[in-house]
């Protein structure tokens, strides 16, 4: 028993599916009320995010999921929102968990622990979309998703991001929660099994 319980922690932190699943943290601001109008947008680029190589995929996922929640892309045309992407990758000490020391309470979301018995670098990944109203620049909507892992490429982690920041869209109240997934073996495409908040 106690070795099969060695390999399970190891497989978990040597991976994006470890034997107890995957998880991600997802943060909201702004009442889902005021996510009501018309539900076009463009994405708003950055100069870094043109000149990306990554980009792309992240803005062709997004386009999918937003599309099944009804969200239509309206590039070039008259949209009632802006959306903005921020997405980030960075490496975090190993101990008994990975945390989102960088980003400020209120912003980021704690990733879920990540334990390590053999040592090794571990990396956080950040997506936040923020929905602004395009006539008046307000925004509308804010929702971050943070996962860890022991992967240092960005792309690997695109996926699980995009499903967890649009498990629920939008999310209401409270504005934490633990999004899990499942990812198929096959294709590695992950798929949402429960959305629950987080508890204080």
């Amino acid at each position: 028993m106690a070795k099969v319980t060695l390999m399970c922690a190891a497989l978990a932190a040597a991976s994006l599916t470890g034997c107890a699943g995957l998880n991600a943290d997802v943060h909201t601001a702004n009442p889902p009320a005021a996510l009501q109008g018309e539900p076009t947008y463009p994405i708003a680029r950055l100069p870094s995010q043109d000149a990306s190589a990554d980009h792309p995929q992240f803005e062709a996922l997004l386009r999918e999921e937003l599309a099944r929640r009804g969200f239509v892309e309206a590039a070039g045309k008259p949209a009632h929102y802006l959306l903005s992407i921020a997405y980030d990758t960075r490496p975090r000490a190993i101990g008994i968990g990975v945390g989102a020391g960088d980003c400020a309470p209120s912003d980021c979301p704690k990733p879920a622990v990540l334990f390590s018995l053999f040592g090794g670098r571990a990396y956080q990944h950040s997506l936040t979309l923020r929905f602004f109203e395009r006539t008046s620049g307000d925004e509308r909507y804010k929702v971050s998703a943070v996962i860890a892992d022991r992967d240092a490429d960005p792309t690997h982690a695109m996926p699980v991001l995009v499903k967890s920041a649009l498990a629920k869209f939008p999310f209401d109240a409270p504005p934490d929660w633990r999004v899990k997934l499942q990812q198929d073996k096959a294709s590695s495409v992950p798929t949402v099994i429960s959305v629950k908040p987080q508890q204080p």
